[in-house]
């Protein structure tokens, strides 16, 4: 079964999303920003969601983290939670 590792920041709108991303293209670290912004819990393990298998999560997240390149910011990502950057660090 496929398994990834992926951090994430989760926040009510596209703006504060794009606000966000914009932030990180500067040089803002992402640990940084998920602990201060982002409204999932995982904000206190500064955004790290840690390994989870295909289909653990919702599908709009799921296939970011499983088609998309890793190690960049891929978002907004609307879901039903909210809108997200998701950085996945490792897929296998």
């Amino acid at each position: 079964m496929a398994r990834a590792h992926a951090l994430h920041i989760l926040v009510k709108t596209r703006e504060e999303a794009e606000k966000l991303k914009q932030q990180l293209a500067s040089g803002k670290k992402f640990a940084d920003l998920a602990r201060k912004h982002s409204l999932c819990p995982s904000s206190k393990k500064s955004g790290d969601l840690g390994e989870f298998g295909r289909g653990q999560m919702v599908a709009e997240f799921d296939k970011v983290v499983f088609g998309k390149p890793t190690l960049e910011v891929h978002g907004p990502i609307k879901t039903k939670f909210g809108w997200h950057l998701i950085k996945t660090l490792s897929r296998s």
